[in-house]
């Protein structure tokens, strides 16, 4: 260790960068050789370097001396690091965590909502900043902020309140705050902002949140009568059946609307933290869709945009549902923890940071976004024996 301190900064990174890579892609070359014997999920060892790594680039170069991260106008990007951080061991106490907490604290508005009341994000930044309290929240700590956050929350819900009944497709979402309809990402996070501060998949505003999701399904049902499942019925989801549907993916010559991964993913996660289980058709739907388009290359049905957003979504639904192995189209079983993790150390940079090299859109050209993204993902493919 006193030796390393000898090093220039700059080198150490950069020889643990290539250390790190090295060891996880090596070892998986070695368990490929006999997947008999390979123990699941990624080499504890360079896991932890590619954590440390990364780590070690929003502590030294990411956080702004008030505690944020990219920019003092808004708590999203903030939230979102800070959870990445805390999920991997960081404690209230630590500076950087302290500093941030602090800077988040300032964004909380008396109608209980955390966000920048000069912007158009109230729903979104009050979920992240939930979530992130969730995580900090030690012996009550946040108990009042995140009551509040709840209240907030639920009042931007589509639903009774706003005149929406079941007939209508925006029933149940959530939007950012700013557009007039909901959208699956926005729903997907509000549904987690509702069960990481303590809520049951009974929830009435989680069970609304449902009948959207379940909307957003390219699956016709008794839960989707919407008139785009049927023009695909894939089993996967698109961005928002609301205001006459919409598909970053785009759409098809019927009219039907794109299923793509990153929203599956989404569609999964939220429909397991709503209380569904593997034998409901629906997510047995998703579950196929998965089957014959597991990729890590690229966010299958939008190539390399929102690459960073699909990782952390593959990998909260995936550890929701409580598999290991995922099989491919052509039946061949993928350790995905393992296969997750050598894709991020391939792609994270020298400086340990991660950024969308490919196509920046939705914010992933911003490093500190982007290193948060791939942190949380790593945060759901931890070694048995990482510490």
């Amino acid at each position: 260790m006193n030796r390393c301190r000898r090093i220039p900064k700059e080198r150490r990174v950069h020889l643990a960068w290539i250390i790190a890579v090295a060891v996880l892609c090596g070892s998986v070359q070695t368990m490929r050789a006999d997947d008999t014997k390979a123990p699941l999920g990624p080499n504890p060892q360079a896991y932890a370097r590619m954590v440390d790594s990364a780590i070690d680039y929003l502590h030294t170069e990411g956080q702004s001396p008030d505690g944020s991260y990219s920019g003092s106008s808004t708590p999203a990007v903030t939230a979102l690091v800070t959870t990445a951080l805390l999920r991997h061991g960081r404690t209230i106490e630590d500076p950087m965590i302290a500093k941030a907490l602090k800077f988040l604290e300032g964004y909380v508005q008396e109608d209980g909502g955390i966000y920048n009341p000069g912007g158009h994000y109230r729903n979104y930044e009050t979920c992240l900043a939930m979530m992130c309290f969730s995580e900090a929240n030690r012996n009550g700590r946040y108990d009042a902020r995140i009551k509040a956050g709840n209240r907030f929350v639920r009042g931007l819900q589509w639903d009774e309140d706003e005149g929406s009944d079941k007939s209508d497709f925006a029933y149940g979402g959530g939007g950012y705050g700013k557009h007039k309809r909901p959208d699956l990402s926005n729903t997907g996070f509000l549904i987690e902002a509702l069960r990481a501060s303590g809520n049951s998949p009974d929830d009435p505003a989680i069970q609304k949140a449902l009948v959207f999701v379940s909307r957003c399904q390219n699956f016709e049902s008794t839960y989707n009568t919407t008139p785009f499942a049927a023009k695909v019925n894939d089993g996967g989801f698109y961005y928002t059946a609301a205001a006459g549907g919409s598909s970053q993916a785009g759409e098809t010559a019927n009219g039907g609307l794109r299923s793509y991964a990153s929203m599956t993913y989404t569609g999964l996660k939220s429909m397991i933290y709503a209380g569904l289980g593997p034998d409901d058709p629906r997510v047995k739907a998703a579950q196929e869709w998965i089957t014959q388009h597991y990729e890590l290359g690229n966010n299958p049905g939008m190539g390399a945009a929102g690459l960073y957003y699909y990782y952390h979504t593959f990998a909260k639904a995936l550890a929701a549902l409580g598999t290991d192995m995922v099989k491919d189209a052509d039946g061949t079983s993928h350790d995905w923890r393992r296969e997750l993790a050598e894709s991020l150390a391939a792609r994270q940079r020298p400086d340990g940071a991660w950024i969308n090299e490919q196509n920046p859109r939705w914010l992933e050209g911003d490093p500190n976004l982007v290193t948060g993204y791939a942190l949380l993902a790593l945060s759901y493919c931890r070694p048995a024996t990482a510490e």
